[in-house]
């Protein structure tokens, strides 16, 4: 497997790898990572679908990716999907997959023209005083000192960040600004969070510094992420004849590990109650989805509470993890990611509204028709004097096919779900869906007198509990999650969120489909670039532009320097006079 930027091979089809007629694959689990491996499998491995085997414990595929109307509940999304425009691997699979909406067209194609003809932006970003603007106005509101602050974190090599928390480099300059209010909620940090992966998420999306505080930075799907996602790529498996195996728990992978080489040997599975297992040739493959954000994920209903479950069982991401990991140490340590739950939980509620009272104050804060068609809060709300740290997000509706068009289905949730909350005063995981959208309706300003009554006749709303929702952001060091392909493996490769690859950053898509690339390229020597990550980090424009943008617009010569400071960047300036280099700097507003 090598590494490809520019188009010269991005659209080539690689040659037939040698002797994949002979192979097997077995792919363990569903969701955005397993189905991508099993679409590259038949795309550029031209392996024979029937020859791919899906292993999935739940009865309903996609992981994370869920989007689901379930009888008796309502419509639940878990979470949701920001895209961005450079998730090369994203793209290049997606060109390949058909629409299930229109016909001759790809998901990339309905993607790209929604996006370019509806682009995403927000038209109010926070509110404070239930419901007022909380006038972030697009700044980010960063002392020189805080902005020092996040360039020192941007140089310090990754060896020297491991197993640091993101406080360890920020004080009160960064953690009380704006630019952490927008950085925390869109990407779901918290402040004892991984230093490393926060360095990693800067440079990672360096490009769209300039576009955090409006979303201008973001492109959503049209419906929810199972319906505009999974599905496509479900049918598309389907016409290969790939074989999708529901209800199987794969409990742990047996390895015969020698000095120079490691093999899997069999896969334990639980199948109807009963243990069975798979035994593996050297040609079969085994793509191994480890660990698992949405493990142990619970709903609640209206009227019902989330269960906090913590309890690792058998059958599951995490305990199949760790007994993979007692084989080999360069398999990876999983209790660096799930030791304590109470690190890596956050809460989030699904709510439908019912009748016309709700949305008007959708509206007001959004200042969108929520029934248009049309993107409507252009990302989250963030409700800045919220004790959860509440955010909430509409996008376009319908969310759902089958969704009624007098109704509107959107998200919320909150970071801290161990605090009492600022109008229910109960803990956001003590709350039914009814509280948690009294809660909100609180946020959104609805008059007090009339909230229990628009909770409960009015919207319902769908609480879930998600303990190891952040697990991947935990500090960890080099070895804690597996390469991709560990050394000497022989027919097997990690994937998702918990297996390790170069410069790219988790909770994305991006990062599920990169894993799968690269493992399935690996394993069958595919003779066709993986698209590099975008290298904006490595633009000198886009850093020029992001150093610009996160001072609000300021240039350098408006930092407040000592006068040895001052005079050093008088004389640098003058060396450059009548350059290209003087010109860039002006261009850029540097100078």
């Amino acid at each position: 497997m090598y590494y490809s930027s520019g188009n010269y091979e991005a659209f080539a089809r690689p040659k037939k790898p040698e002797g994949v007629e002979r192979k097997s694959a077995y792919i363990v689990g569903s969701g955005l990572g397993a189905l991508a491996a099993a679409c590259f499998l038949v795309r550029d491995g031209q392996m024979k679908g029937e020859r791919v085997h899906i292993l999935e414990k739940d009865s309903i595929p996609g992981g994370a990716c869920d989007g689901y109307l379930y009888e008796n509940l309502g419509y639940v999304m878990r979470g949701g999907r920001e895209m961005d425009n450079h998730f090369e691997c994203m793209w290049d699979l997606f060109r390949s997959i058909p629409s299930i909406e229109t016909e001759g067209v790809s998901v990339l194609d309905e993607y790209y023209w929604l996006n370019k003809e509806d682009p995403n932006y927000s038209l109010m970003r926070a509110t404070v005083n239930r419901g007022e603007d909380a006038h972030t106005d697009k700044k980010f509101a960063l002392s020189d000192k805080g902005a020092m602050e996040i360039m020192k974190l941007f140089f310090t090599p990754d060896e020297e960040l491991y197993d640091k928390k993101i406080t360890d480099y920020f004080d009160d300059e960064v953690l009380n600004s704006n630019f952490w209010l927008y950085w925390r909620t869109m990407f779901a940090f918290e402040n004892w969070h991984s230093a490393l992966e926060m360095k990693l998420y800067i440079k990672r999306f360096i490009h769209h510094v300039g576009g955090l505080p409006d979303f201008t930075a973001l492109r959503f799907t049209k419906y929810n992420q199972y319906e505009s996602m999974i599905l496509p790529m479900l049918k598309y498996l389907e016409s290969f004849g790939v074989q999708f195996h529901y209800g199987v728990k794969v409990e742990n992978i047996e390895f015969d590990i020698q000095e120079d080489k490691k093999l899997a040997k069999r896969i334990v599975i639980l199948r109807d109650g009963t243990e069975d297992h798979i035994d593996l040739l050297e040609d079969d493959l085994v793509f191994i989805t480890n660990g698992g954000c949405v493990e142990n994920s619970t709903l609640g209903s209206q009227n019902e509470v989330a269960p906090f479950n913590t309890e690792i069982k058998p059958g599951g991401g995490w305990d199949m993890w760790r007994k993979i990991a007692a084989q080999d140490p360069s398999f990876g340590n999983p209790d660096k990611f799930c030791y304590d739950p109470e690190q890596s939980n956050w809460m989030s509620a699904t709510v439908t509204t019912l009748d016309d009272r709700i949305p008007p104050y959708i509206q007001k804060i959004c200042q969108r028709d929520p029934f248009t068609g049309k993107v409507v809060t252009g990302g989250i709300v963030t409700v800045k004097d919220s004790n959860w740290l509440l955010s909430w997000t509409f996008n376009r509706q319908p969310q759902f096919r089958n969704q009624p068009k007098d109704q509107l289905v959107g998200w919320i949730y909150g970071l801290f779900s161990d605090k009492p909350g600022n109008y229910v005063k109960k803990t956001m995981r003590d709350c039914t869906g009814k509280e948690i959208c009294m809660e909100w309706l609180y946020h959104l300003g609805v008059p007090e007198d009339q909230i229990e009554d628009m909770a409960e006749n009015s919207a319902n709303t769908i609480p879930c509990m998600m303990p190891y929702i952040t697990a991947f952001f935990m500090p960890r060091a080099a070895g804690d999650r597996p390469l991709v392909v560990p050394e000497g493996s022989c027919n097997f490769a990690f994937l998702g969120q918990f297996a390790e690859t170069k410069r790219d950053t988790i909770f994305t898509t991006e990062y599920s489909i990169r894993t799968a690339m690269e493992a399935v390229y690996t394993l069958l020597d595919i003779d066709r670039g993986v698209p590099e990550v975008w290298g904006s980090v490595y633009d000198i424009r886009d850093l020029l532009n992001a150093t610009v943008q996160l001072r609000d617009g300021k240039s350098i010569t408006d930092m407040d320097l000592g006068l040895k400071e001052r005079i050093a960047l008088k004389e640098a300036i003058k060396k450059i006079e009548g350059t290209d280099i003087e010109k860039l700097l002006k261009e850029y507003k540097i100078i």
